[in-house]
C-alpha cells in the first residue's frame, strides 16, 4: 500500500474496475481519458499513482531513486501458507536491486548470451513449421493459442534450459499458477494454487539442477551452473529463482504478444513480419500493462511530491498508445518509427529475455502468415481476464 497522503489529492483521480468486461476488452479509451489529466493520476480501485504518458514512464522505470525491492521497513512477514512463492520471489532478478541484482544480472547474462539466443532460430523456425503441420484441415476453425502460440515459446524454454519436453504442460500449469498472483482478479484459491505450483516446481527444478551438476549438458542450466564472476556464483535457489522467471515471464509475454499480434495482423492489411513489425506489434497491444516500482526517497516527479515508501504503477500499454509519442497511436503501422515502445520495460529492470522473445515473435509469426495465406478469424477475438497482463482468452481461426 501507499504511504503517502497528500500527492493523491493533487493528482486528478480517476475509477475504473480492471476486471470490468468492457475495460478487459480494451482498456485504451480509459487510458486515453487519464492521460488527459496529465502524465501521472491517481487510480482509485488500486489506490496508487500511475505514470500514464510515455515520457513519464520511461522516467520513472530507468529512475534508480525507484526500484522493485520493498523497503525493509515495510517488508511484513510472509503468510506462512504463501512462502513457498515469496522464498521463489525473494531470489528473482525481477524483484531485487543492487548490489544483488547486479551480480545475478552478470552472472545470468554470461550465460544468456545473444549469441546462445541467436543460436535458436533454426529451432524455432522448425517447431513453427512442425507447429503448422499440425493444423486441422482447412476450413475446420480452431484455437491458435493452443495450436501454435503456447506450444511455441514453452517448447523452445524446455531446449533452452535442457528440461524434457514432455514436461511442457507441467510447466505451462505451475507458470499459469505463479503468475495469477499478479492479476487483479486474484483469490484466496489463486494464492492455494500459485503456493502448490511453487512446491512442485521448485522440486522439479532442484531434481533437475542436482541432475545437471553431476551430468552437465550442452543447456542454460548447465551453463547457469557454471557461470562465476569474482568467484560468486549462482546459490541453488537463485538457480530456481532464474530458470522459473525465464519461463514465467518469458513465457507468459510471448504466448500474449503471439495471439495479440495475429489477431492485430488479421485484422489488417498482410504484411512482412520484419523487425520494425514486430516492434509495431508489441507497441500496439503490449502483453504486461502494469509494472509498479517502490519509491525509495523523498522526490518530485512530474510535478507531485512522493515519500520513500509510496508506490508508482508503470501502464506499459498506456504509453505505447500516446500520442505525444506515437502520431496516431491507435492506428496499427509496421513501418512505423518513434522511441521505443515500453512493452518489455527499460533500465534495470528491462526483460533479460526480450532477444529471445522478439526472435520468437519475428520467426513465428513470419512462418505462420507465409505457410497460411488464408488464414481467418473463425470468430471475434477475447480478452481474458488477466489484468495486469493482456491477452486473449482464445484465438479462433480458420486457414
Amino acid at each position: 500500500m501507499t504511504r503517502g497522503g497528500w500527492q493523491r489529492f493533487e493528482m486528478e483521480k480517476f475509477s475504473q474496475s480492471p476486471t470490468a468486461p468492457a475495460f478487459v476488452q480494451d482498456p485504451y479509451p480509459f487510458y486515453d481519458t487519464a492521460r488527459r489529466a496529465g502524465d501521472l493520476f491517481w487510480w482509485t480501485d488500486y489506490n496508487i499513482a500511475c505514470a500514464v504518458s510515455h515520457k513519464a514512464v520511461s522516467a520513472i522505470l530507468r529512475d534508480r531513486r525507484l526500484g522493485r525491492e520493498t523497503p525493509a521497513e515495510l517488508a511484513g512477514p510472509v503468510p506462512p501458507e504463501l512462502a513457498p512463492f515469496y522464498d521463489i520471489e525473494e531470489h528473482s532478478l525481477l524483484e531485487v536491486e543492487p548490489p544483488k541484482h547486479t551480480r545475478l544480472r552478470g552472472l545470468v547474462l554470461r550465460a544468456f548470451t545473444s549469441r546462445r539466443i541467436g543460436e535458436l532460430a533454426p529451432d524455432i523456425t522448425a517447431l513453427s513449421h512442425e507447429l503448422i503441420d499440425k493444423f486441422p484441415p482447412p476450413g475446420t476453425a480452431f484455437d491458435l493459442l493452443d495450436a501454435f502460440a503456447r506450444p511455441l515459446p514453452v517448447t523452445i524454454i524446455c531446449r533452452l534450459l535442457g528440461v524434457p519436453e514432455d514436461r511442457a504442460d507441467d510447466l505451462l500449469r505451475w507458470s499459469n499458477a505463479m503468475v495469477a498472483m499478479y492479476q487483479a482478479r486474484r483469490t484466496a484459491q489463486i494464492e492455494t494454487d500459485a503456493a502448490q505450483a511453487s512446491r512442485e516446481f521448485t522440486a522439479f527444478l532442484t531434481d533437475y539442477i542436482d541432475q545437471k551438476r553431476q551430468r552437465p549438458g550442452d543447456d542454460l542450466i548447465t551453463q547457469l551452473i557454471a557461470a562465476e564472476e569474482d568467484g560468486e556464483k549462482l546459490s541453488t535457489e537463485e538457480l530456481i529463482s532464474t530458470c522459473i522467471l525465464l519461463l514465467n515471464a518469458g513465457h507468459e509475454a510471448t504466448v500474449h504478444t503471439l495471439g495479440n499480434g495475429a489477431a492485430t495482423l488479421l485484422d489488417h492489411e498482410r504484411c512482412d513480419i520484419t523487425e520494425a513489425c514486430t516492434e509495431e506489434i508489441l507497441r500496439f497491444d503490449a502483453p504486461l500493462h502494469m509494472f509498479r516500482r517502490w519509491v525509495y526517497d523523498d522526490i518530485t516527479l512530474f510535478g507531485h511530491d512522493f515519500k520513500r515508501g509510496d508506490q508508482i504503477a508503470c501502464l506499459l500499454g498506456a504509453a505505447n498508445r500516446d500520442p505525444a509519442a506515437y502520431p496516431d497511436p491507435n492506428t496499427f503501422d509496421p513501418a512505423r518509427k518513434g522511441p521505443a515502445n515500453t512493452s518489455l520495460g527499460a533500465g534495470l529492470h528491462f526483460c533479460v529475455g526480450a532477444p529471445l522473445a522478439r526472435l520468437e515473435i519475428r520467426i513465428g509469426l513470419d512462418a505462420l502468415f507465409t505457410r497460411c495465406p488464408t488464414l481467418k478469424l473463425a470468430e471475434a477475438p477475447r480478452y481474458a481476464d488477466l489484468y495486469h497482463f493482456h491477452g486473449l482468452e482464445k484465438l479462433m481461426v480458420t486457414t
